[in-house]
């Protein structure tokens, strides 16, 4: 509870009066659109999502970067477009998450592109599967400014770890948890914010327990329960957990299965936050895996070009019309994150 709270004032203490504008015209134009069935958007997105790389360690079988089933290219982002990018959005942008697909820390030169934005008071955070929290990449982790870190812990032995962690070591995310642990503590830092993400599926669902004992012995500050999402789920998945709160999909009892949240014609990501791929192409959410969805590309026009732009009201306007006609909708599952 105490590291929750102070998570919190550290988010609230990010809070600028420019800042604070811009979630109210943001709130403001989402509400209207809403209640008029056309979109409007002011201001600037108070969140983003940008991609370090599409490389991964790890073959975990419902990601695209473990199955390698990408047809956009793998590659790492350039410093120059991150900048560019930030600089234009920093005095209204008010969280920044380092992830899309990929592990981060495979990105040469990650840590320092975290400090840039967080010495613009923006807060961020990242999520990896720990790997390559090394002694030195822990301390440079801490001293980076990085304000949240969620490590992926999908078991609490190997044998289950690796079940869905494929090519994957326990031992590694804890000795990389310690180490950043142990850093926070010499350097005497309230950040990064220490979060184990367990994604609930049948192998480790009996392991639940086990995950938020290990997480108080580390001194980890808390655990987060997420369900799966599933690509093939219709006919059912080995991946699906019995414990029905921790499924995000449900049985029709004739052997097919459905997705458990009912779509609405509006979303509120489409007006706060977006998704951006290591080569500059900006993406509606994190669903849009391959980037299907493109609505821009920095490489060729800014930020607010494209997010006030024709393609982007487009795509806004189809939303409010009939979101299950968008094809990236029709598996959304959001709302999906249990808290441990």
């Amino acid at each position: 509870m105490a590291s929750t709270l102070t998570d919190g004032l550290n988010f609230l203490s990010k809070l600028t009066p420019t800042r604070a504008l811009n979630t109210a015209q943001v709130v403001g134009s989402y509400a209207l659109s809403k209640l008029t069935g056309k979109p409007r958007h002011w201001g600037l997105p108070l969140a983003l999502s940008f991609e370090p790389t599409t490389s991964c360690n790890l073959r975990c079988p419902e990601c695209p970067s473990g199955l390698r089933s990408f047809t956009r290219p793998t590659g790492m982002l350039p410093d120059e477009l991150f900048k560019k990018t930030i600089d234009e959005v920093s005095k209204r942008l008010w969280y920044l998450i380092f992830y899309f697909q990929g592990e981060p820390y495979l990105h040469p030169r990650f840590l320092d592109l975290v400090k840039y934005a967080a010495d613009k008071g923006i807060y961020t955070a990242t999520s990896t599967n720990a790997h390559y929290l090394n002694d030195q990449n822990a301390r440079r982790t801490v001293e980076s400014g990085l304000d949240r870190l969620i490590i992926s812990l999908d078991g609490t032995t190997q044998e289950v770890y690796q079940q869905y962690r494929v090519g994957g070591k326990l031992d590694k995310v804890l000795e990389g948890t310690r180490n950043i642990i142990k850093w926070r503590k010499e350097l005497k830092s309230s950040t990064p914010r220490v979060v184990f993400q367990f994604l609930v599926v049948r192998p480790n669902e009996h392991q639940m327990d086990d995950a938020r004992r290990m997480a108080k012995e580390m001194g980890v500050d808390d655990v987060w329960f997420k369900t799966a999402q599933i690509y093939d789920y219709q006919q059912g998945s080995p991946l699906i957990p019995t414990i029905d709160y921790y499924s995000r999909y449900e049985n029709n009892k004739d052997g097919s299965w459905s997705i458990k949240n009912k779509l609405v014609n509006h979303c509120w990501k489409m007006w706060h936050s977006c998704v951006i791929t290591w080569d500059g192409l900006v993406v509606p959410c994190c669903f849009d895996k391959d980037a299907e969805y493109r609505q821009g590309d920095l490489k060729t026009e800014t930020f607010r070009q494209l997010w006030h732009g024709p393609k982007y009201r487009g795509f806004r306007a189809s939303l409010l019309k009939g979101r299950d006609q968008i094809e990236m909708c029709r598996n959304c599952t959001e709302g999906t994150k249990v808290w441990g």
